[in-house]
């Protein structure tokens, strides 16, 4: 059965996923919650998270509707996981009624967001098809957000700064240009090796980082081995609406990502269908609006790497050398907090950095060179564009890449028998180009952007 015919024919079976309640309490510091979903007409699932206590935590100090608001608006983030199991056509919320705007909002997030999902799938759908999103009347008859929308929450926000930390290159940069000119406080979801290691290089403890410990409903892991739709979800997306409850939870006025403007290019060219969709300006200005109108109108999400390139936060992160040997930013080894040195997110990576990085320190990082690695050549064919389809990871740009391609070809005379062997790219611009680079299209209030345009200087 294709996975067009099985999507028609789940959704025949279940009529409607059900965002029915949501919870959470504080147990010795502890911060716990949890969420209801019944994919109808019988199957539950109820994915949870926990925050450690940390002394910088004030959740008594967050009004209890401005807190409902915050929890619900994460149920609505964590249900497209559930949603994506089978694909229902009809999603009814039971927490809290929604506006028009409010309902055409997360159709959209939903919908782009899960671009990649469909896209490799074979699913065809639009997004006037794909969901219906209902309130259940005879529920709570509230709308989301009516209790602070807009409302001037300043006395609970502090001149503080708030950055996701995710164990790679980009948020290294953010830590290092940051952590000593603003009052900063990193955060985790999911610790694992690198990203502990990167907070502790940065010089903060455990104790100074605040952590958030998700967990997956265990039904929805059986059904994707059982061979029910799976697929990519818009992590970065579900990331923003944590961030704005850790905001609240530490009083930080400010909350930094690490997105750069690369992350803008589709995955697919002449399409919007983009992995990294939840990582671009366009998701950061509807969720900036969006915060503004309906959860809080001071707290100032965004991106403090946004105006620069991929190649430029490269050139930055070779500077950061105490990090050299416990960042990492493939997926593939996650699990064993290693290189794996075969996805498109070790060569992007290492194609990245070669400008700034010698071959030998590269090989010291990775632990083999990835030039040498021919098996690597199709993929290297993927992100150049000598393909149509860029992989479905978060890397830098077609053009990047040759830039950083025809470097290495002008600057290594060591090339026989490796990737780029008879290789000859095209580029309009070269790796100076790309470091010259600032992109206005950001939304960094001036502290940050001076701080930003003062490290690229140094």
């Amino acid at each position: 059965m294709s996975n067009q015919a099985k999507y028609d024919s789940l959704r025949e079976t279940f009529e409607s996923l059900c965002y029915q309640d949501f919870h959470y309490s504080v147990e010795n510091g502890d911060f716990f919650a949890s969420f209801d979903f019944v994919l109808s007409p019988e199957i539950a699932f109820h994915p949870c998270f926990r925050i450690p206590a940390r002394p910088f935590y004030h959740w008594d100090s967050i009004p209890k509707p401005i807190l409902d608001n915050l929890i619900f608006h994460i149920g609505m983030i964590e249900l497209i996981s559930y949603w994506k199991i089978a694909c229902p056509k009809n999603v009814v919320i039971k927490p809290f009624a929604l506006d028009e705007e409010q309902i055409r909002w997360w159709k959209k997030l939903y919908f782009n967001g899960l671009g990649e999902f469909f896209y490799v799938n074979g699913i065809e759908t639009t997004i006037d098809e794909f969901m219906t999103i209902t309130f259940d009347t005879s529920c709570r008859l509230e709308r989301s957000g009516v209790e602070t929308s807009p409302t001037n929450n300043a006395a609970l926000l502090h001149e503080q700064t708030l950055i996701p930390v995710g164990g790679g290159k980009d948020s290294v940069v953010t830590l290092e240009l940051l952590k000593n000119r603003v009052p900063a406080i990193p955060l985790i979801i999911n610790p694992r090796g690198a990203t502990k290691e990167c907070v502790a290089a940065a010089g903060f403890s455990e104790d100074q980082t605040a952590i958030v410990k998700r967990t997956l409903d265990p039904t929805m892991l059986k059904m994707n081995a059982e061979g029910y739709l799976n697929g990519h979800t818009p992590f970065s997306a579900l990331l923003a609406f944590y961030t704005i409850l850790l905001g609240f939870a530490t009083n930080s006025k400010y909350i930094a990502l690490s997105n750069e403007s690369s992350a803008n290019e589709p995955t697919v060219p002449d399409t919007e269908i983009n992995h990294q969709y939840s990582k671009s300006v366009a998701f950061e200005n509807d969720f900036r609006h969006y915060v503004a109108k309906y959860i809080d109108a001071d707290i100032q999400y965004f991106s403090f790497l946004r105006p620069l390139n991929e190649l430029q936060i490269a050139k930055l992160f070779s500077r950061a050398k105490d990090y050299h040997k416990v960042f990492k930013s493939c997926n593939a080894g996650s699990k064993t907090d290693s290189w794996c040195g075969k996805c498109p997110k070790c060569l992007f990576t290492w194609l990245a950095l070669s400008p700034f990085i010698s071959r030998k320190d590269l090989i010291e990082i990775f632990g083999k060179d990835l030039l040498s690695d021919k098996n690597l050549r199709p993929i290297l064919d993927q992100l150049d564009g000598s393909v149509d389809v860029k992989p479905f990871e978060c890397v830098g740009t077609v053009g990047e890449v040759r830039a950083c391609v025809n470097r290495i070809l002008q600057t290594d005379d060591n090339l026989k028998d490796t990737i780029l062997d008879g290789v000859a790219k095209t580029n309009d611009m070269t790796v100076d180009d790309y470091v010259a680079q600032f992109d206005e299209g950001n939304n960094l209030p001036d502290l940050f952007k001076n701080i930003l345009k003062e490290g690229l200087n140094d």
